[in-house]
């Protein structure tokens, strides 16, 4: 039998470094940036809206069913195993859409070292990519303890870091006179009209602000969630709000529009200001923190939804394969089939025209399966602040029933406009078909919405 305690490791300093590492990921900062100044609107309302809500609902359901599972276990307590299944399945399947975008981040860093051009070689990008997730893969095989302290280090050195200085840097670039590239006046503030097409880019500021859920599947590894739990969550939406924000800004004033790239922003807005410093030297350690920040976000979320998927599996949901574990308690049936999976995925590379495009088809339907999942997980809130009151919790939303309600609808209805916002594709994203692109989004969802149903359906031995 497992010693419970012995896998007890994370403290609330871990807690706090994997929720930074998973949500404060410097792979989105390009997205933001193409809003200019008006970025700060879309990310009051993304954190009014969402991220503040994701964290109450996260706080009150994780404290309340402090299981490993977390996101499945939420789901099946309110709306039954199958809807479980559903949702856990989605979460699952949009994380392995966004580890390609993730390791196209690193690769794209490494060939802006060594040679720019290589960032849109799909057979170079493809080739990285694998290399490194099943070597993420492998490293994820030996538990928490390795994983949390790889997420803790890379959430200091590779995300918090390049983070801060990109701003500070930015702070003394526009001290010294230097031109902004964006308008920095208060009427820009508000999007324009004419920045409508850009509105599929919301999806993906959204999407850079979910994973606070997602420390609540390791909760038998924290020493004390009922009381951790929820101070993690306010120091990591205090983090990650203020670094995300300015950071998203230094990008936009430093890197001229049409040049932005969506794969390697960041490094362009270090290599701009480091040559006008006259410290071009320092870019290779730029990259490096930047490569090491991408893979302790990677090592962050590559064990959380396949735990939920391995509990899915216990419930007699799933095929057994998915409940095999090794010493560590690491569910490596599903870590397996995850890389497996992963791989077949490369392939959108070779069938785009661009990585750019390939990084967006990729992106965008990671960002829409993750709406459906918080749309059920907000509904999910309601239901269980009715349905299981007898079932204490450390932390509740203030305000009651209003406060359960106001917190719910606002998340599900931001969630709905980003989905639709996400089948109108940016000006800028070379896409050679605007009706493969829709029937991409519309066909891949519905079919990846069907397979976790078709398992159900042949292993529902779960409880009624």
């Amino acid at each position: 039998m497992v010693d419970a305690k012995k896998h007890q490791v994370l403290n609330l300093f871990h807690i706090v470094m994997i929720n930074v590492i998973a949500v404060d990921s410097i792979r989105t900062l390009p997205f933001s940036a193409e809003y200019g100044l008006s970025l700060i609107f879309y990310y009051v309302i993304a954190i009014i809206m969402f991220f503040i809500p994701s964290a109450l609902v996260s706080a009150e359901l994780g404290t309340g069913w402090p299981h490993t599972g977390g996101l499945y276990i939420w789901i099946r307590e309110a709306f039954g195993h199958k809807v479980g299944l559903i949702i856990i399945w989605l979460n699952w399947i949009y994380n392995l859409a966004w580890y390609p975008t993730i390791m196209t981040l690193i690769a794209g860093v490494c060939a802006y070292i060594f040679n720019p051009e290589l960032a849109e070689n799909k057979l170079y990008i493809t080739t990285v990519i694998l290399i490194l997730f099943w070597s993420s893969t492998y490293l994820s095989c030996h538990g928490m303890k390795v994983s949390s302290l790889i997420s803790s280090i890379g959430a200091t050195i590779g995300t918090l870091i390049p983070m801060a200085s990109i701003i500070l840097l930015c702070a003394t670039y526009l001290l010294f006179g230097h031109q902004s590239q964006t308008p920095l006046s208060w009427k820009e503030l508000l999007p324009s009209i004419d920045a409508l097409d850009k509105l599929a880019y919301f999806s993906n500021v959204l999407f850079g602000l979910i994973g606070l859920e997602m420390v609540a599947t390791h909760a038998q590894e924290m020493k004390h969630p009922q009381k951790d739990y929820p101070k993690a969550l306010c120091l990591s939406v205090f983090i990650i709000t203020i670094s995300i924000i300015l950071s998203s800004l230094a990008i936009a004033v430093i890197v001229p529009h049409n040049k932005l790239n969506l794969v390697t922003g960041i490094l362009q807005a270090f290599s701009i200001i480091l040559k006008t410093f006259n410290m071009p030297f320092l870019i290779p350690l730029v990259a490096i923190c930047i490569i090491l920040g991408s893979l302790s976000c990677v090592s962050a979320w590559i064990i959380g939804p396949t735990k939920g998927i391995m509990v899915a599996s216990k419930d007699g949901c799933l095929p057994k394969f998915f409940t095999k574990t090794n010493k560590h308690n690491v569910p490596t049936g599903a870590l397996f089939l995850q890389a497996i999976i992963v791989t077949f995925l490369c392939l959108v590379f070779t069938l785009m025209p661009t990585v750019n495009a390939s990084f967006w088809m990729l992106s965008i339907i990671t960002a829409q399966l993750a709406m459906i999942v918080y749309i059920v997980l907000f509904a999910a809130s309601i239901k269980l602040h009715y349905h299981k009151k007898e079932v204490s919790r450390s932390f509740k939303i203030p305000g009651g029933s209003i406060g359960i309600w106001v917190t719910a609808l606002l998340g599900i209805s931001i969630s709905l406009f980003s989905i639709i916002a996400g089948f109108m594709p940016p000006k800028n994203i070379q896409i050679d078909n605007i009706l493969f692109y829709e029937f991409f989004l519309i066909f891949g969802m519905l079919i990846l919405i069907s397979i976790p149903m078709i398992l159900y359906k042949i292993n529902a031995k779960c409880k009624k």
